[in-house]
């Protein structure tokens, strides 16, 4: 029992070492400046937190040193630092009384910009908004901020020669007077020149089609952004590298010829999913892709979906115009078969599509589609061949990554059907819906919605459930289960609606880093006759997560049918909230 007595004998040296959290601890306190000067005072004072405090001279001579040159950025050259104690049986408090003195104010500001950069609108309004003037305090941060301001703002619209030609700050403490001078000489603007590609397994004259500027356009870093960003949106290419000649930067002709170097992507790639749902069960995709097919950029894609109610199989076929990034044709084809929303069926569907997008931003869809359903109904079977010709209009915008501060999102749609071409039902199927998203500060966001859609000319019950309207889930009306709001039978089976409005209104908060917390309210209906308005309130939570926006909310709904207590969901998901 040697180890049980070093044990023994460990826990009683253990017990006997003070505990450091009962050890005396030293606070610092700062009086006598506020705003800018105690901010700037606390971040430089930020190593020192409680713990790492000391009342000793020499740690009061650290402090004062690291507060004078806080100071001093903000043009305060003459402080003066007093030091007091105060003990207590809570600990110490060390107080660093500051009195920051006279403000250093700038008697002479000469700033220049000269070059072809003197004419450029950007830099004359950057110079406006962060150039002193005579008689403003010095700021070193914003003597720093205005130097790199203007090298940034050259380097990104091709000035590679700029450079200071004078770039002095004189601060005479003794009149405590400072004088600026700051000349910048931007030099000629760079032009861009010819693209060469290589290491692409599509057609050239396509890859053309995606640059967004013309040789001998004034240089422009978000262009090539652009630039990039419309190679990787094809889908085509597993590496994109855009290097500018280098060596024409010396020379006269003031142009930068680009070299693309591009590696194609595999021409197979296989996703598999698997997921849970309270409505679907257990789900599994698997999603098989061709990105390319040929030196034309054509592509193939196929999607196949499996869970307890719905399983579906889709294929897409993508052929690239000329104009690549804007203009396209698909066809697409697929066949599911389901048994949720009070019925089930098989649906066979076949699709042509001219995709443009014009110049507006707007992307326009012009479309045929064929239906074939067999379905049952609430009890009703049916089958249905439709032929639907359609329109559809998008538009989509944002700034903030994932989970975006800014941005909004449009659809307006419109399929038409009629006996005349050989479909079995006559009617208009309309569908809009918009998002907007807006931010208050950094921790503050506000997210809309507004869905609607409506069956012109036929009744609902006379077309498949797919084209019925039903409302409620984690996308519609939080607090009702997934698609059960909508018109039902006298047996109280779903029939779905004719017409279908749903809205909501979300505040979020920033807990913490990439953490949320969110209150909403939703309301709307699905009806054929007279809507029955449904409203829903919760709570939930947000994840900004690397690979999008993840939602789990706890929602009640407030109007539940007489004699049964409100209903409670709980909806969780993953996606782009546009």
């Amino acid at each position: 029992m040697h180890w049980a007595r070093q044990i023994g004998f460990m826990m009683v040296l253990w017990l006997l070492v003070p505990s450091p959290v009962t050890a005396e601890q030293t606070r610092l306190q700062i009086q006598g400046v506020s705003g800018a000067a105690r901010d700037n005072v606390e971040l430089y004072l930020a190593n020192f937190a409680n713990g790492h405090v000391s009342t000793s001279l020499r740690f009061q001579a650290r402090i004062e040193l690291e507060a004078r040159t806080a100071l001093r950025a903000l043009g305060y050259y003459h402080p003066e630092f007093h030091f007091q104690i105060e003990r207590s049986a809570r600990g110490s408090v060390l107080i660093m009384q500051i009195e920051p003195g006279a403000q250093t104010h700038y008697q002479q500001v000469d700033v220049q910009i000269t070059g072809d950069a003197a004419t450029d609108l950007d830099f004359l309004r950057l110079k406006a908004r962060l150039a002193p003037q005579p008689g403003d305090p010095v700021h070193h941060g914003r003597y720093e901020q205005l130097k790199s301001s203007l090298d940034n703002l050259a380097l990104r619209k091709g000035y590679f020669q700029a450079d200071f030609t004078q770039n002095r700050l004189a601060v005479s403490e003794a009149l405590k007077e400072a004088r600026l001078t700051l000349h910048f000489d931007s030099g000629p603007r760079y032009h861009f020149g010819d693209v060469r590609f290589s290491g692409s397994q599509i057609q050239e004259q396509r890859l053309y089609s995606l640059i967004p500027f013309q040789s001998g356009e004034p240089y422009l870093a978000s262009l090539l952004g652009e630039f990039n960003q419309a190679l990787a949106n094809t889908n085509w290419f597993g590496s994109i590298l855009i290097e500018p000649d280098n060596e024409s930067l010396e020379d006269r002709s003031q142009m930068v010829p680009l070299h693309v170097q591009l590696e194609p992507r595999a021409r197979n790639s296989v996703e598999l999913g698997v997921g849970y749902t309270e409505v679907q069960g257990g789900r599994l995709k698997v999603n098989w892709n061709r990105p390319w097919l040929n030196d034309r950029g054509h592509s193939l894609n196929n999607r196949l979906a499996l869970s307890s109610i719905e399983q579906s199989l889709e294929s897409s076929y993508r052929l690239p115009l000329r104009n690549v990034a804007q203009d396209f044709y698909q066809f697409q084809t697929g066949v599911k078969n389901f048994e949720n929303r009070d019925g089930k069926g098989q649906d066979y569907t076949l699709a042509a599509e001219r995709h443009w997008l014009l110049t507006n931003q707007w992307y326009r869809t012009a479309s045929v589609r064929w239906l074939y359903s067999e379905f049952i109904q609430a009890e009703k079977e049916d089958r249905s061949n439709l032929w639907m010709p359609g329109i559809s209009f998008t538009r989509s915008r944002s700034q903030g990554g994932m989970m975006p501060s800014r941005g909004d999102r449009l659809l307006f749609s419109a399929e038409v059907s009629d006996r005349a071409w050989g479909s079995d039902n006559r009617f208009i199927r309309l569908r809009s819906r918009a998002n907007y998203i807006t931010s208050f500060g950094s921790d503050h966001r506000v997210v809309t919605r507004l869905d609607a859609g409506a069956i012109l000319l036929e009744e609902a019950t006379e077309l498949p459930p797919s084209l019925r309207f039903f409302a409620g889930g984690d996308n519609s009306i939080r607090g009702y289960g997934y698609e059960r709001v909508a018109p039902r039978d006298d047996a109280g089976l779903l029939l779905g609606g004719r017409y279908m409005v749903t809205g909501s209104a979300e505040y979020q908060y920033r807990l913490t880093g990439n953490w949320w917390l969110a209150s909403f309210v939703d309301y709307g209906s699905s009806w054929s006759r007279d809507p029955d308005w449904k409203r829903g309130v919760g709570l939930g939570v947000r994840w900004a997560s690397p690979i999008g926006p993840v939602r789990l909310d706890f929602a009640w709904g407030l109007d539940h049918d007489e004699g049964k207590p409100r209903q409670f969901q709980l909806h969780f998901s993953l996606g782009p909230e546009l």
